[in-house]
C-alpha cells in the first residue's frame, strides 16, 4: 500500500536533494536493496506515482495505450531528446505497459541473488578497478547495488555486459538508409565467456589461471555470403585501464590478423553505425574513459519487460515508422521509477569522433536503458536504445536452468546525423546456429584464435 502525500513534487525534490547531497542509493521512500532482500520486491522504495505511468500521468497515459505524435508531449519529460525526435517527427511508436515491480523480472535470478549475498564486498582501488574488500576479482552480482560515485554507476555492466557467465546470442542486424530502405542484412553469432565473477557455472566465483581476464567475446558472420566467415575475437584484460586484444580472421586473406584495439569508433562491417565502443553502452574498459559525472536522475520509459516476441517461432519482432514503415521495432515500454543519467568523456581515445557519452541506466538495475552520444562539437551523433524481456509468455518459455531466460531482444543505434539505422535483434536461430545460455562448451567453439580461424573456413 503507498501513500499518496507522495506526489510528484517531493519525489522531484527527492531526487534533487539526494543527488545534491551525494547519494546515489536506489529508492525514494527506502533502500530498493533492503526492499528486494525482503521479498523480492522494490515496490517499498517508491512512491506510487513512480510505479504507475496512469498515476504519474493523473490518467493522460496508462498501460495499454501507444505513444505516436498525437500524445508524446504527455511524456516528453520521460524520454531522451533523440527518442523524442523520432516519435515525434520519424512516426515512432512505444506501447505502454505495467511497471514491474519483481527484481528477478529484470536480471537473471542467479546475478539478483549473488547481488544480495555480495552486497558491501566490493571497493574500488586506487586506479578505479573493481575489487572484493580483501584484494581478489570480483565474485559475482552487481558489486555496487547502491553506488556512491559516478564511476561506480558504470562499473556493473562492464564487469558483466549479459549478466550470464556465457551467452550464446544469434542475431539478425538490418542495415536501413537515410530514406528508410533496407541496406544490408548480416545474420551475426555473438558470444560472451565470464571467467571471473562467476554466479551460475562452476567453478565459481573464477576459473584457475584466467582470474587476470574479464571477458572472452567473439562475433562471427554467416550472411550474406561477401561477410560469411568473417570473425572477431576479443579478450578483455581485468585491469580497466587496458585496451582488449583484438583478432580478426579475414576470409579474403585467409589468416588471423591483429587489429589496433584502441581504434574503437570505427564500424567492423560496411553499412553499420555500430562501434565496438557501443556495445552495452560500455563497449570499452571503463578507465579508458573519464570525467564521469551525474547529471541528472528522475523517472523514465525503458522497453524492460513484454518485449519478447514469442509468437514468431524464430522470436522476430515487427517494425513500423520511417519513409518505409521499417525502420523501428515495435517496442513496450514502461515507467522507470528512477533512473541516474551519467556522462564520460573518452579520454583515453584522442581521435575518438565522439567527445562525450549520456548513459540513462536504470538506478534499480544498473542497466543502461539509453545512450546518446555527441560529437566534438557537442552537437547529438548517434542514439542506442534497446529493449529487454523475461523470455516467457503464457505457457511459452525458454529456460536458463530452473528459471525462465531474462536478456535483451532488440537493438536500435540511430545515426541522428546521416539518418541511418541499424537494428538489431535476438533470435532463436541463424544458419544452423542456436541461442544458448551458461553453456561452458562454447569456449572452445567460439572463443579462441583456433576456433575463430575454423569458422573462417
Amino acid at each position: 500500500m503507498h501513500i499518496r502525500k507522495f506526489d510528484a513534487g517531493y519525489s522531484r525534490r527527492q531526487f534533487m536533494s539526494r543527488t545534491a547531497q551525494g547519494l546515489l542509493g536506489a529508492g525514494v521512500l527506502g533502500s530498493v536493496w533492503n526492499a528486494v532482500a525482503q521479498n523480492g520486491s522494490f515496490e517499498k522504495a517508491y512512491p506510487d506515482e513512480l510505479l504507475s505511468i496512469e498515476v504519474y500521468t493523473k490518467g493522460k497515459v496508462k498501460p495499454g495505450d501507444v505513444v505516436d505524435a498525437s500524445n508524446v508531449d504527455l511524456v516528453q519529460d520521460l524520454l531522451d531528446p533523440v527518442r523524442y525526435m523520432q516519435i515525434k517527427q520519424m512516426g515512432r511508436r512505444i506501447g505502454i505497459v505495467q511497471s514491474t515491480t519483481d527484481m528477478t523480472h529484470l536480471s537473471p535470478v542467479d546475478y539478483v541473488e549473488a547481488t544480495l549475498r555480495n552486497r558491501g564486498q566490493a571497493k574500488l582501488d586506487e586506479k578505479g578497478n573493481c575489487y572484493t574488500l580483501d584484494g581478489k576479482p570480483w565474485i559475482g552480482g552487481n558489486p555496487f547495488p547502491e553506488p556512491q560515485s559516478a564511476l561506480e554507476v558504470f562499473v556493473p555492466i562492464t564487469l558483466s555486459w549479459g549478466r550470464h557467465d556465457v551467452s550464446f546470442y544469434t542475431i539478425k542486424d538490418y542495415e536501413i538508409d537515410a530514406n528508410g530502405k533496407q541496406g544490408y542484412l548480416y545474420e551475426v553469432c555473438w558470444c560472451e565467456y565470464a571467467p571471473v565473477a562467476r554466479v551460475t557455472l562452476d567453478p565459481k566465483p573464477y576459473i584457475a589461471g584466467l582470474e587476470d581476464k574479464l571477458r572472452f567475446q567473439s562475433v562471427f558472420f554467416t550472411y550474406p555470403n561477401d561477410a560469411k566467415g568473417t570473425s572477431f575475437l576479443n579478450i578483455w584484460s581485468y585491469d580497466q585501464a587496458v585496451f582488449p586484444d583484438l583478432l580478426g580472421y579475414l576470409p579474403a586473406f585467409k589468416r588471423v590478423r591483429r587489429f589496433p584495439s584502441s581504434q574503437r569508433f570505427e564500424p567492423l562491417i560496411p553499412g553499420t553505425t555500430l562501434y565496438l565502443s557501443d556495445a552495452w553502452a560500455a563497449g570499452d574498459p571503463y578507465l579508458t574513459w573519464g570525467n564521469f559525472k551525474i547529471i541528472g536522475r528522475g523517472p523514465f520509459l525503458a522497453g524492460l519487460t513484454q518485449n519478447w516476441n514469442a509468437d514468431h517461432d524464430n522470436w522476430e519482432g515487427k517494425t513500423h515508422g520511417g519513409p518505409q514503415g521499417i525502420t523501428f521495432w515495435d517496442t513496450n515500454v514502461e515507467l522507470v521509477p528512477e533512473v541516474i543519467i551519467v556522462e564520460a568523456e573518452p579520454t583515453g581515445y584522442p581521435r575518438a569522433p565522439v567527445g562525450k557519452k549520456r548513459v540513462w541506466f536504470d538506478a534499480r538495475t544498473l542497466l543502461p536503458v539509453n545512450m546518446v552520444t555527441y560529437d566534438r562539437r557537442g552537437e547529438p551523433f548517434k542514439s542506442f536504445d534497446g529493449s529487454y524481456s523475461l523470455y516467457e509468455k503464457g505457457d511459452k518459455r525458454v529456460m536458463d536452468g530452473k528459471y525462465p531466460y531474462w536478456s535483451w531482444c532488440n537493438v536500435h543505434a540511430h545515426d541522428v546525423q546521416s539518418n541511418r539505422m541499424t537494428r538489431l535483434e535476438q533470435t532463436r536461430k541463424v544458419a544452423g546456429y542456436e541461442m544458448k545460455v551458461n553453456d561452458e562448451s562454447l569456449f572452445d567453439k567460439f572463443l579462441t584464435e583456433a576456433a575463430i580461424r575454423r569458422l573462417g573456413t
